[in-house]
């Protein structure tokens, strides 16, 4: 991925070394929630604000100063491309885009989402419009779940991106509406639909990146579609629990997230990433 002399975001909080007290997170309970949701990537907000308390107290100060090493430059570099990306689209459509901030953090960190451990992995936070990332993700997406490369790294972010965009759009508020209305299995495919969308849209990123500024190099498309596939449900709970358990799907299998960011990338159409049609 061509990404050294990319421009760099203004939305950066650079938060990594500052220690997190974990009082937040109530028994064992949180604990336990916490370890069932790290298997997925882009952990559902609404599934955080069910099992753990909200912040009261006040934010940390926010920090929006450049990153100086590369893992920071490169985030930066992406996110910035994913404001690029998503200022043009949403003028396209007679809307104004407000840009995330995106929350650099080690081992531990509070959000108005609650207190989040790495083991919950990137995700995105809709009351305070944060995306929220350890690093230390990218060592394990490349050594635990054998998706390494930058352009994986760069899919990552844009698929948080990608729930920063369908709570722009209404569409975040809408699927928890329903989902408070049915049945767990019903909820949990609803909670599918809505990862794909964000898989959709990370391909649509993807897109618009290389048509307008050719940031891909020979490979990068099948880095992303390798780390699709390596965090689908089915492989992810085969590898945890040695079988899989459709029904139990919140993000969708390695065949549907590979399927979906293919559609957003071959058309680079927000209306072809309609996935709960």
């Amino acid at each position: 991925m061509r990404w050294e002399f990319g421009r760099r975001s203004d939305n950066v909080e650079d938060r990594r070394g500052r220690s997190v007290s974990p009082g937040l997170v109530g028994g064992g309970i949180g604990g336990l929630v916490l370890t069932l949701i790290a298997v997925f990537l882009g952990v559902d907000p609404a599934i955080i604000n069910q099992v753990i308390p909200q912040d009261n107290g006040s934010s940390p100060t926010q920090t929006t100063s450049q990153p100086k090493d590369e893992i920071g430059q490169f985030v930066s570099v992406v996110l910035a491309d994913t404001e690029d990306t998503w200022n043009q689209l949403f003028q396209q459509m007679g809307r104004k885009y407000r840009e995330p901030n995106l929350v650099l953090f080690s081992d531990s960190v509070q959000s108005a989402c609650g207190y989040a451990d790495a083991a919950v992995g990137p995700f995105y936070c809709p009351p305070d419009q944060k995306v929220y990332l350890d690093t230390s993700f990218f060592r394990d997406l490349k050594n635990k779940l054998g998706a390494p490369g930058d352009f994986a790294q760069a899919y990552v972010i844009a698929h948080e991106v990608g729930h920063h965009v369908q709570n722009l759009m209404g569409i975040s508020d809408k699927v928890r509406n329903v989902q408070s209305r049915v049945s767990k299995v019903e909820a949990n495919q609803l909670s599918v639909r809505l990862e794909l969308q964000a898989d959709c849209f990370a391909g649509i990123w993807a897109n618009k990146a290389q048509t307008q500024r050719q940031i891909l190099e020979p490979g990068d498309i099948e880095e992303a579609l390798n780390a699709a596939s390596s965090i689908g449900d089915d492989r992810l709970q085969k590898q945890a629990k040695g079988y899989v358990v459709p029904e139990s799907f919140t993000h969708g299998s390695s065949a549907q997230r590979v399927r979906w960011f293919k559609t957003g990338f071959q058309s680079g159409n927000i209306d072809a990433c309609n996935t709960f049609s």
